[in-house]
């Protein structure tokens, strides 16, 4: 954890620190300020008390740094299992946003987005060598501007890594990692927001500034923005299927007319001239 109280102060973690507390569930935490982690508090005598926390790296930090700390580890509680969770972020607007560093199982991010409900994850593209480039490579096969800055895909497995595809919140890729934003190219330094899909194969992402997308959480505007957008393509989508079930619908009743109703016409027909 970031912070922990003492005299219910949220303190950061510092070596001189003693009698702190966790947040959340009250027991005692110490300050773990070596030299391979960034500084944080650890329970002393048991284990994390929320069972999705995991440790956080110096791209956990840049990235809550751009948000004011009262909304930062945020506890919620689970009125099904009594377990609190901490948010990373959690707006004053109700938004929760999850930096995502490590790999997460596909189940646990289902019981997080099932959890927050309004949400959206933000990923570090840089984590694994390949993710990169195969986002670069799956830009070279092509794809189709719905409006600007926002792109259809076909085999999104080819620019996004597939255990993300499935989301039903969206997803945001940080491609750019700890580097400095002046000093790297226009691809590294966007953000990517994929979002969700009836199919994982076909998919819809939208080229954000890094700026707007920290601008638009601080003022509300995300929430209201991308639930507009995802209605919309909700919307396309059912019309979609009605209009495959309706074409559907008209080549069975064709072949019905070709296979039954044509050949006993033709019959009836016959019958009566030779009456």
């Amino acid at each position: 954890m970031r912070f922990a109280l003492i005299d219910n102060e949220h303190m950061e973690a510092k070596p001189d620190l003693v009698g702190a507390v966790c947040p959340g569930c009250g027991a005692s935490v110490i300050a773990k300020c070596g030299t391979q982690k960034v500084h944080h508090w650890a329970h002393r005598n048991t284990r994390m008390c929320d069972s999705w926390w995991e440790t956080e790296t110096q791209w956990h930090r840049v990235w809550k740094n751009n948000f004011p700390v009262e909304w930062q580890e945020i506890f919620l509680p689970d009125e099904q299992t009594g377990e609190k969770h901490i948010a990373d972020v959690r707006t004053e607007y109700g938004l929760v946003i999850e930096f995502q560093h490590s790999f997460i199982n596909p189940v646990e991010r289902i019981s997080r987005e099932e959890f927050y409900k309004n949400m959206v994850w933000v990923v570090d593209g840089t984590r694994l060598s390949r993710d990169f480039p195969r986002f670069l490579k799956g830009g070279k096969f092509g794809s189709t501007e719905l409006k600007p800055g926002v792109m259809h895909i076909e085999f999104a497995d080819d620019f996004f890594p597939r255990n993300w595809l499935r989301s039903s919140v969206p997803v945001v890729f940080d491609f750019l990692g700890l580097d400095n934003p002046d000093s790297a190219d226009h691809i590294r330094k966007t953000l990517y927001c994929l979002f969700p899909s009836h199919d994982e194969y076909n998919a819809v992402f939208a080229k954000i500034s890094r700026k707007a997308f920290i601008k638009t959480v601080l003022n509300g505007e995300w929430s209201d923005r991308v639930r507009a957008y995802m209605d919309e393509m909700e919307q396309k989508y059912i019309e979609k299927e009605l209009q495959r079930k309706e074409s559907q619908q008209g080549v069975y009743y064709r072949k019905l007319y070709k296979v039954y109703i044509y050949p006993h016409r033709i019959k009836s027909t016959r019958r009566k001239r030779y009456k």
